[in-house]
């Protein structure tokens, strides 16, 4: 579980920094909550990262939010946009939220970028999707929207619908301003032609590449075969996510989660789910947990048998990944039976689950549990063990554990580092706590322990799954309480006002209170965190999705300077990342 801070983090800056008007904010998910000034933002979280105890090491998000039109406001400064920088201390196990407020007429701040490199994608996104300028940031241009696109999507007077827009037209001047704007000048992406007498060569991969894992185009800068430098493109699977979030009830956007990691399924449901809860202040029912549990861990099973036979084809062997898929359909089965869809299945519910086990639930499952563990020794043989695997990801890609937190790496990528880190072991939720399970690490943090630890990971998550089944207890599928279940149907046709409250509560959802939460959970690919935040309607005011894949692609660069060519496509596939899971 998270620690208790001796001091408060309000004190604590305010120590260091005593001519700094500091407020402190109660907020619903209980994480310190500071406010501090534009101008000294970098120089508080310098300290917060470096100096203060604990060390919040690594930048787990930065985001803003357009306050404009929002009413209810308790305790927080005035201001017309707030940026929010949410830090985590590995080694206190606690987080830290600073903010700071800006008018409209002066959405500037000064970038945080010699303090986390990690932020210049951050800063970036923040610049093209809500229009705040980071002063002194290396390459302040747009990140997920097109160079030509015009204003900021989540800003509140932005159509949130295509049809608020207008229809599209791309008459001559258009495609031709848009064909001129895809023009490639290494300049443009922060590349020389030159240097000392050597000339470069530049490769486009992408935007369209088997070895992607999703339509991604990354501008390579070549010294013969070498890796001078990579620099992502990203944005081809934005589809408006969080927007979206500000349009639909607290309910009807759980599908919306499904299409984000869309390996992932139920995982992405609870991540959601969490952060509501914690808005909400909804207890899940027992039952409901563990049934949550063990789809959850089934799904990482199956997301990790996606990425175990697409990795072994990126590296040239095309027959393992017929054998996981197989497997895969195996689990897809039983997710069918369960949930009555397959890759999204939009199941979860505020409070619990949709529905009870079927009849014949555990059968299935003890039926996959003795068929999985011979299979996962066969693939150690024919893929771990394979020598032309181990030539290609031994020493490919490697990274300490001090880069992996510097740059917000979370899930396998880093434990694979070394570092044991799982937030179902350090911060339980959702009835982890009950279970026991282990933490797999690697050692060197490159290609190949980045494999070894997923497929320990799913042995892990196999364990915990038949602790599921043998322990199961009784009682509710789903919280009783308002917020979370409207009336029952059979008691809706007995008077018109429950068959009224019903009908609202099915239509518009529940009312959560004004407020704000962080619900982080580990995903088949690392930390995914919601960042809700309530006016007290039935719709989110803000939604931020924070996702793994951003800030493992992100990293891409660093793991790639100095390689091979051929290198790329195993560094790539062994991040594990989806670029829905990157744009959302």
């Amino acid at each position: 579980m998270p620690v208790a801070v001796a001091t408060s983090l309000a004190d604590t800056v305010r120590e260091k920094f005593p001519q700094l008007p500091i407020v402190e904010q109660s907020v619903r998910d209980n994480i310190p909550t500071i406010w501090a000034p534009a101008e000294n933002i970098p120089a508080v979280l310098a300290y917060l990262k470096s100096e203060a105890s604990p060390r919040y090491a690594m930048l787990y998000d930065l985001t803003a939010v357009d306050q404009r039109v929002r009413a209810q406001r308790a305790g927080e400064p005035p201001g017309d946009f707030t940026v929010i920088y949410h830090l985590l201390s590995l080694e206190g196990n606690c987080y830290a939220r600073v903010k700071t407020s800006l008018r409209e007429d002066h959405l500037s701040l000064p970038s945080i970028t010699p303090v986390w490199p990690a932020a210049n994608w951050y800063e970036r996104e923040a610049w093209d999707l809500l229009g705040i300028v980071f002063e002194g940031h290396p390459h302040l241009q747009r990140l997920i929207m097109p160079k030509t696109w015009v204003g900021h999507p989540l800003r509140k007077d932005h159509p949130a619908r295509a049809t608020e827009m207008g229809p599209y037209r791309l008459d001559q001047e258009k495609e031709e301003r848009e064909q001129e704007a895809l023009r490639f000048r290494p300049e443009d992406w922060g590349m020389r032609h030159s240097h000392e007498g050597v000339d470069f060569l530049f490769l486009n991969v992408g935007p369209q590449h088997p070895g992607t894992h999703g339509v991604l185009r990354i501008a390579l800068q070549l010294d013969g075969e070498v890796i001078v430098d990579a620099v992502p493109d990203i944005g081809y699977h934005h589809r408006g996510a969080e927007k979206m979030g500000e349009r639909q009830s607290w309910h009807t956007y759980i599908p919306y989660t499904d299409r984000i990691d869309y390996l992932g399924g139920v995982l992405n449901n609870f991540a959601y789910l969490t952060a509501v809860e914690k808005l909400a202040g909804i207890d899940v029912p027992p039952r409901a947990q563990v049934i949550r549990i063990m789809l959850a861990e089934l799904f990482r099973i199956i997301s990790h048998l996606v990425w175990y036979g697409t990795f072994a084809q990126d590296l040239g062997q095309l027959s393992p990944v017929f054998y996981t898929f197989n497997d895969r359909e195996r689990a897809f089965a039983i997710i069918e039976a369960v949930c009555g869809a397959r890759m999204h299945p939009n199941w979860f519910r505020i409070g619990g689950v949709a529905q009870d086990l079927p009849r014949g639930w555990d059968a299935m499952f003890r039926d996959f549990i003795a068929y999985f563990p011979p299979k996962l020794r066969e693939y150690d043989h024919e893929i771990l063990g394979n020598r032309i695997f181990k030539a290609r990801t031994v020493g490919v890609g490697g990274c300490t554990a001090a880069e992996a937190v510097e740059w917000g790496v979370t899930g396998p990528n880093l434990r694979a580092t070394g570092l044991d880190w799982d937030f179902r072991k350090r911060q339980p939720y959702g009835g982890y706590e009950n279970f026991a399970f282990d933490i797999p690490t690697g050692r060197t943090g490159d290609c190949y322990d980045r494999a070894l630890v997923r497929v320990e990971e799913m042995r892990q998550s196999l364990r915990i799954i038949e602790q599921c089944v043998k322990q199961m207890p009784p009682g509710p599928y789903k919280s009783l309480e308002p917020e979370a279940t409207p009336p029952l149907k059979e008691r809706t046709m007995h008077d018109i006002e429950t068959l009224i409250t019903h009908f609202l509560g099915v239509s518009w959802g529940p009312v959560v209170p004004p407020g704000e939460a962080l619900g982080v959970i580990e995903a088949s690919k690392g930390g995914n965190g919601y960042y809700l935040v309530s006016d007290g309607g039935t719709t989110s005011y803000r939604t931020r999705i924070r996702t793994p894949s951003f800030a493992h692609l992100q990293l891409l660069p660093q793991l790639c300077r100095g390689s091979m060519i051929p290198d790329l496509l195993a560094i790539l596939g062994s991040l594990d990342y989806v670029l829905a899971d990157v744009d959302r």
